[in-house]
């Protein structure tokens, strides 16, 4: 990339974009530095990552050409007014904060800043995540097509309107969790009627792959692809029919519902 990159929050998101980056080349390790709440945790990433990561966002902020925000969303504010005094139109800030707008964090920087608003989940940390990007009111689309060219290291990337990011949060956010519900569940299941633990993980996950990979790939829609699996009265329909009973389609559909709701509060500390 060329530019320098600060990460504010070597976390659990910065640390996955911390390693895509160094690992894909994407930058090398004298154009980026992080920072973290504490000091300890900061020398312990130090030599972790052999980078400079300590406490002062001001400073990395000033070094850096691109400035990612990967704390939480309820110190992006303050964050933003930390840095605000360095910041010229020159950089360009990205928000993986959930919750947060980019009229959130422009309104605590100075006129003209670029911001560039990312939502990525935890598969990026085996560079097969989803991100939803969008730009704020001083962002260019060359501004988001390095955003993009970032994180398509670690993932598919998406370009949506901002008012659409609760539900993505929702969504492609929260959805891991989901998926390893059913994957837990699908695995017991194995063990139940009786497959080894390890055999029974290995086929849930394989089959949940292979299945989202022919989604992907023929761009066809999951009900058809289902009802190509369902032979007549064969054994997957009478296992359907006990996944409707079970209401599973109407819960997944609530929880991301609840989820998104949820995202809508994050901001303000609820």
């Amino acid at each position: 990339m060329g530019k320098k990159i600060g990460i504010l929050g070597v976390g659990k998101m910065g640390g996955i974009l911390l390693n895509a980056f160094l690992k894909e080349g994407f930058t090398d390790k004298e154009r980026v530095r992080g920072t973290v709440l504490y000091k300890d945790l900061g020398d312990d990433l130090t030599r972790e990552y052999e980078i400079p990561i300590g406490t002062d966002n001001r400073a990395v902020a000033e070094w850096a050409d691109v400035i990612l925000f990967c704390v939480k969303p309820k110190t992006v504010a303050k964050v933003a007014e930390e840095i605000a005094p360095v910041v010229t139109p020159e950089k360009m800030i990205v928000s993986v904060a959930a919750g947060v707008q980019t009229r959130d964090i422009e309104k605590n920087l100075p006129e003209g800043i670029p911001v560039i608003r990312a939502m990525p989940n935890t598969p990026c940390s085996v560079n097969c995540g989803m991100i939803a990007l969008c730009r704020g009111v001083s962002a260019s689309e060359e501004h988001l097509s390095q955003a993009e060219r970032m994180f398509k290291l670690v993932g598919k990337t998406v370009v949506l309107e901002e008012d659409l990011f609760d539900a993505v949060t929702g969504l492609s956010a929260s959805g891991p969790a989901y998926i390893y519900i059913i994957l837990e569940s699908l695995a017991e299941a194995g063990v139940k009627v009786g497959l080894p633990r390890d055999v029974s993980t290995l086929l849930a996950a394989q089959t949940a792959h292979g299945a989202s990979k022919v989604v992907l790939e023929t761009g066809s829609h999951p009900a058809l692809l289902k009802d190509a699996v369902t032979t007549p009265a064969g054994c997957t329909v009478d296992g359907i029919l006990e996944l409707e009973e079970g209401k599973l389609r109407v819960t997944l559909i609530k929880a991301v519902v609840k989820a998104v709701q949820r995202s809508s509060e994050l901001v303000n500390g609820k």
